[in-house]
């Protein structure tokens, strides 16, 4: 009995250890709130929580509109609203932004302070949940970026200042938007066992408009082919002609099927 109970004091330790430092990380997002969180909450058994990203300037209660109407009856949706914070791509005009962000180019600085806050953030959203639902996150643009650098530090098993990741992604969707640090990623991961076989485990889908102005088609593309190579071996990635910064229904019946048949999603009961 007393090794039990021994056994239990260590995991609760560990846990209150994890909770501390990811609340830590998002209070170090130079002082800024997140914004309401928005839940799209299933309508048949619950086997799946994704947590989606809004773009630049928007919140979370458009795209849980979004995703409220899509028929995948037994996900549960939470769609937080980023900090309002000065961005540098609107020259300090501040908006809602879950990092900063200069000039979408090749040579794109990496706010890594931001996208941690905002990755814990996420991973905390994600903690609640029960152990038998499988838990994912997707987003748009911006919140697609940081969809895919969330991603990283599951396979990475530690965020960019080092501490630890604890949640287990299962999937990982990404519209229009961009791999943060995909220069430093293949090294960072063949530098650890661990890390590619998490990165082999998780199913991930890209889509990019060939017509997008705000996110270039090839950042999209760039993106894809850095985790191919960085060894996460189940990316999928789908162009869409002639398609501009914005999603339409044939991308995200897309979504649909791949998110269904990637969680084994049973369907309404």
């Amino acid at each position: 009995m007393s090794y039990s109970r021994q056994s239990m004091g260590s995991g609760l330790f560990l846990l209150l250890v994890c909770s501390a430092l990811c609340h830590l990380l998002i209070r170090s997002t130079r002082g800024y709130e997140f914004g309401r969180t928005y839940v799209v909450r299933p309508k048949g058994k619950h086997q799946a929580t994704i947590v989606w990203l809004h773009g630049l300037g928007d919140n979370g209660s458009s795209s849980s509109q979004l995703l409220e109407s899509l028929p995948l009856p037994n996900i549960k949706w939470i769609c937080p609203t980023a900090p309002s914070r000065p961005v540098s791509l609107l020259g300090g005009f501040p908006c809602t932004a879950w990092f900063d962000v200069g000039e979408i180019s090749e040579d794109l600085h990496d706010d890594i302070e931001g996208l941690d806050a905002s990755a814990a953030h996420i991973a905390n959203l994600l903690s609640t949940e029960p152990t038998d639902v499988k838990v994912g996150i997707g987003g748009f643009s911006m919140g697609a970026a940081i969809a895919l650098y969330s991603t990283t530090c599951y396979a990475l098993g530690r965020y960019g200042n080092g501490l630890p990741y604890t949640i287990n992604l299962r999937a990982t969707v990404g519209l229009s938007g961009w791999l943060p640090g995909w220069r430093s990623l293949r090294s960072k991961i063949e530098s650890s066992n661990e890390a590619a076989r998490r990165a082999a485990s998780i199913p991930v889908i890209l889509a990019h408009g060939t017509s997008d102005d705000v996110v270039p088609y090839r950042f999209g593309e760039t993106s894809a082919q850095a985790l191919a190579m960085a060894g996460f071996r189940q990316v999928m990635f789908k162009q869409y002609e002639g398609l501009g910064h914005y999603t339409v229904p044939k991308e995200m019946n897309e979504v649909v099927h791949w998110l269904a048949s990637r969680l084994g999603l049973e369907g309404s009961r």
